[in-house]
């Protein structure tokens, strides 16, 4: 489905991503994980067309996605929900929902599907989405993004500035996600274990480079993911 060769993203004369190759297939649920500062964000704008990059292969279902605009990928099937949530603060939930389907006609049908995923959603529907908490927020960026009913739907750090209970509910939403909706998962976590937990593949990476990848069983129990990643001694 997704395939990136060789990306190399810079940020004037720093190089963000050096190299990196990762595959996500069809109905796949893929984890990247590294510390602040590993490249894990430049991966994802590189992959949703918001920041520049060259890459000697990136391709979303056979089309190249080199030169394409964000709006281009989007509607190849590709949701991207942003670290930080980033709702229109100043809008209700609802109509944040529908910005999420724009130019869909059948828009305010979808609505539905994201209140039986998100009840507290839709008890909060008339609600301006700048009074909501930040786990409600959240959920509320990922339904945002499943308006589109995308093919891929990109995660970027969905637990930041969330509290452990909140991050756990957040997680298991997740997960629902992926078991009951035809899609695939591209989840960007600083949260080591959980990441891995949900996933069933994942890469590490540090420095602008994947160091490790592999089913993610098998990482969980790797020595030095172990020590680095899920503090285990």
């Amino acid at each position: 489905m997704l395939k990136l060769d060789s990306l190399r993203v810079r940020y004037g004369t720093v190089e963000a991503i050096s190299d990196i190759s990762i595959y996500v297939g069809h109905r796949d649920f893929v984890s990247v994980i590294g510390a602040n500062g590993a490249g894990k964000t430049s991966l994802v704008k590189a992959i949703s067309g918001v920041i520049a990059f060259e890459a000697k292969r990136i391709e979303f279902e056979g089309a190249d996605l080199r030169g394409f605009s964000s709006a281009q990928i989007a509607r190849l099937g590709i949701a991207h929900v942003p670290e930080g949530r980033r709702v229109f603060k100043t809008m209700s939930v609802e109509e944040n929902l529908l910005t999420g389907a724009i130019g869909h006609m059948d828009a305010k049908k979808r609505l539905p599907e994201q209140y039986d995923l998100f009840p507290r959603l839709f008890e909060r529907r008339t609600q301006l989405a700048g009074t909501l908490s930040g786990g409600e927020q959240q959920m509320l960026a990922i339904a945002r993004g499943l308006m589109s009913r995308p093919k891929l739907l990109i995660l970027d750090e969905p637990s930041l500035g969330l509290a452990p209970n909140l991050t756990d509910q957040i997680f298991l939403f997740i997960q629902r996600v992926y078991r009951d909706m035809n899609m695939s998962i591209l989840l960007i976590e600083q949260q080591a274990a959980e990441a891995i937990d949900l996933s069933e593949r994942t890469y590490v990476i540090e420095t602008g480079r994947v160091s490790i990848e592999g089913a993610s069983s098998s990482l969980a129990t790797n020595d030095s993911i172990r020590r680095s990643y899920l503090g285990v001694r």
